[in-house]
């Protein structure tokens, strides 16, 4: 039997790996309340700040505020489910200049590091991706109880777009689209454990 289990050991430790859960930890599984959460971002158009959603997303957090070092956060986005609310608008952002969501259907983010601040503020540090682009950014992250088994993460930061190549073409002249980004978001979860 413990050869078997020492022989089992390597696939085992690769398939914790695969899911994004550090070898030998077991931290809290937290599931997404989607209807209950959201992402925004805010570009300028023509020096006019505009808010756009995405409307479809799903987090994957394996996470214990107590030990967060030993968590992460795997976060997908349906690039598709950009929007401003504007009818004619959301008709180009899946386009090839924008998102071009048939070759890029989903963007990313994978965490590689996060750190505790204190007072339920932490520091989470990894790769997004969009557009097949992979840079690594820190996002501040505050985590408070929101009554029941809810908690709420909240956090902002800013990309570059052009950095991503999300508004090719004509559209890389920042005077009408600037290139600043902030990217806002709110996280219902339940089942993250006690803060």
């Amino acid at each position: 039997m413990k050869r078997l289990f020492f022989r089992l050991l390597p696939s085992l430790a690769a398939l914790a790996f695969a899911m994004a859960l550090p070898a030998g930890a077991e931290p809290a599984a937290a599931k997404l309340v989607a209807d209950k959460s959201q992402i925004v971002f805010v570009t300028k158009q023509m020096g006019v700040p505009v808010e756009g959603t995405f409307k479809k997303f799903d987090a994957h957090v394996a996470f214990d505020p107590k030990k967060p070092e030993g968590g992460s956060v795997a976060l997908q986005i349906d690039t598709a489910s950009a929007g401003f609310g504007v009818p004619m608008s959301d008709a180009e952002l899946p386009k090839q200049p924008w998102f071009d969501a048939a070759h890029f259907p989903q963007a990313s983010f994978q965490s590689s590091a996060i750190k505790a601040l204190g007072d339920g503020k932490f520091e989470m540090a990894g790769k997004l991706t969009i557009k097949g682009t992979a840079k690594y950014v820190t996002v501040p992250v505050s985590i408070a109880a929101a009554g029941g088994n809810y908690a709420v993460a909240t956090g902002s930061f800013t990309i570059q777009r052009l950095d991503y190549k999300v508004g090719d073409g004509e559209w890389t002249d920042t005077s009408m689209v600037g290139n600043e980004v902030q990217v806002r978001f709110k996280f219902t979860l339940t089942g993250l454990g006690p803060l």
